[in-house]
């Protein structure tokens, strides 16, 4: 007998409920015997390994956040397309122009942190222009960036630390090479039509001067971001930005 969740499972329901959960039950020398199956072996070594200092997994986000009075603006765009439509993800989290996602060991968190301190350091701050509204169908409407070539040359510097971001061949680091300013995703298919209809013809202008880059994390499953560091943009020379690497 299991008890799940207050259920109490017996017979062939017992057995049923075993093998929805990857495990079942065999009969050796007339006693019963538990063979876990392969997905709940890997579950409960991803748990060991969660707990285990230096190896939880988190999930990782390199940004350009606009200023406090733009961030204003937009942040109420997203708060009329979250009542108009309903949808939640409008809400989530504060403006920002996403570089590159990814899930790491956290073990490896200062490499990847000395690293892009040595991009920035070697970078210049980006003058970002806004305008208007886009969409990656069916799903997401969010600001066009008009300056995206800056912002493109930074990601290409950022793909250097991809071996160093990359947890395994499932998880791979994601580079963002269309820049832009997420208003909402993972919309229903009315809630898109609906509001492409509408954003489509909508205006909006916005410029900000990004002097820095953000990593911000969270541990798998959580929906809270803290903030790891942010990495000025310095625009020293390359003699510079080399010998630092060396210490990288």
């Amino acid at each position: 007998m299991i008890r799940n969740e207050q259920k109490i499972f017996t017979g062939s329901a017992l057995n049923e409920h075993l093998l929805r959960a990857g495990t079942r039950i065999e009969t050796h020398n007339n006693s019963p015997v538990v063979i876990v199956g392969e997905t709940t072996k890997r579950k409960y070594m991803q748990t060991i390994i969660q707990n285990m200092p230096g190896y939880r997994i988190n999930e990782y986000l390199l940004v350009l956040s606009p200023h406090e009075e733009l961030k204003s603006r937009i942040m109420q765009v997203k708060k009329e397309f979250h009542d108009k439509y309903q949808a939640p993800t409008a809400l989530w989290g504060k403006p920002h122009v996403t570089l590159v996602t990814f899930t790491q060991i956290e073990m490896l968190e200062d490499r990847i942190v000395n690293r892009l301190k040595t991009i920035a350091m070697g970078y210049h701050p980006i003058k970002i222009e806004l305008k208007d509204f886009g969409s990656f169908p069916s799903h997401t409407i969010y600001i066009n960036v008009k300056t995206k070539e800056p912002i493109r040359n930074l990601v290409k510097e950022i793909k250097e630390v991809q071996r160093l971001m990359k947890l395994d061949n499932d998880n791979k680091p994601h580079f963002i090479d269309e820049p832009h300013l997420t208003i909402a995703r993972k919309l229903l298919p009315w809630q898109y039509e609906k509001g492409w209809l509408e954003y489509s013809n909508r205006h909006f202008t916005g410029r900000f001067i990004a002097d820095r880059m953000l990593l911000l994390k969270r541990v798998q499953g959580d929906k809270a971001w803290k903030i790891v560091q942010g990495f000025e943009f310095m625009n020293l020379p390359v003699a510079t930005k080399q010998g630092a690497f060396d210490f990288a």
